[in-house]
């Protein structure tokens, strides 16, 4: 098989970790005269689409969320992954805690998985870099990963940091071997990674987007009294403490970005449904 014209002038291949591969088009020629300005402007300022395009073969099979399938090629086949009626509410009680879909699809054979097209930033992460102990990530991030990657949900090791953190008891550990691909606000390149050695990170705020599942998280004041606390304007703060890995995000998570663009996008094909069909 042959697949042609997947890369060109305006869809090229940005970053490829063994046989994930993120396709970013530099610039969306697909667009209609009502939302062309907007789709300029947004490619200027590296608001772009991407992909994920995964190689399936003998030796990699890929899980991805629920519904983000836009097309496969090759003799590649779904499963749903689950094994009887007690491990299909197990997989809704784990998606229920972490935000994620309840069942995750699993395919495998010999071709290419192409993802749905996301305005998001694509991080493509080696497990075999983040140790035995592998990685958790915060919730809704998971987009992709090679089948050989295990996954768990761990509980919060402090009820301080649900009670106190406004956090989810729950997030999404994965470890092994393979590659992951998560979903971020922010591009890997302004992404500030903190190596700890026995130390502690404190962070304000819900900016970390995957640490080392060894490390310890708990959410604590800034100060050791509430009233020193109250009178600092800093009052709680995330810590993670031990040896591992924290990747962080310099700005605060929002999602607003990709719902206005969503609603400039639907507007616009709205806008030109009613005036090519008069």
């Amino acid at each position: 098989m042959r697949i042609i014209n997947l890369q060109n002038e305006n869809r090229k291949f940005i970053k490829s970790v063994d046989n994930f591969h993120v396709l970013e088009y530099t610039q969306d020629a697909s667009v209609s005269p009502m939302n062309a300005v907007n789709e300029y402007f947004m490619s200027r300022m590296n608001v772009r689409r991407r992909q994920v395009v995964i190689e399936v073969n003998k030796n990699h099979s890929a899980i991805i969320q629920a519904g983000s399938m836009q097309w496969m090629a090759g003799h590649v086949q779904a499963t749903t992954g689950v094994k009887g009626i007690g491990d299909f509410f197990g997989k809704a009680i784990k998606g229920a805690m972490t935000k994620e879909s309840v069942v995750k699809p699993e395919y495998m054979g010999e071709g290419y998985l192409v993802l749905e097209p996301t305005y998001k930033y694509i991080i493509l992460e080696d497990m075999a870099k983040w140790g035995p102990a592998g990685m958790t990530m915060e919730d809704g991030l998971f987009l992709a990963c090679d089948s050989s990657v295990r996954s768990k949900v761990v509980a919060r090791k402090s009820i301080s940091s649900v009670a106190l953190g406004g956090e989810g008891l729950f997030n999404l550990s994965l470890s092994g071997s393979g590659v992951v691909a998560m979903e971020c606000n922010v591009p890997e390149d302004e992404l500030i990674e903190i190596e700890l050695e026995n130390d502690e990170l404190k962070i304000d705020g819900n900016l970390a987007v995957c640490w080392s599942s060894n490390l310890d998280f708990t959410v604590e004041r800034t100060t050791k009294t509430l009233v020193g606390s109250a009178v600092s304007g800093e009052g709680l703060v995330n810590v993670y403490r031990g040896t591992g890995r924290v990747l962080m995000s310099p700005v605060a998570p929002t999602n607003s970005l990709y719902e206005s663009t969503n609603t400039i996008n639907a507007k616009a094909a709205a806008k030109d449904s009613n005036t090519f069909g008069q």
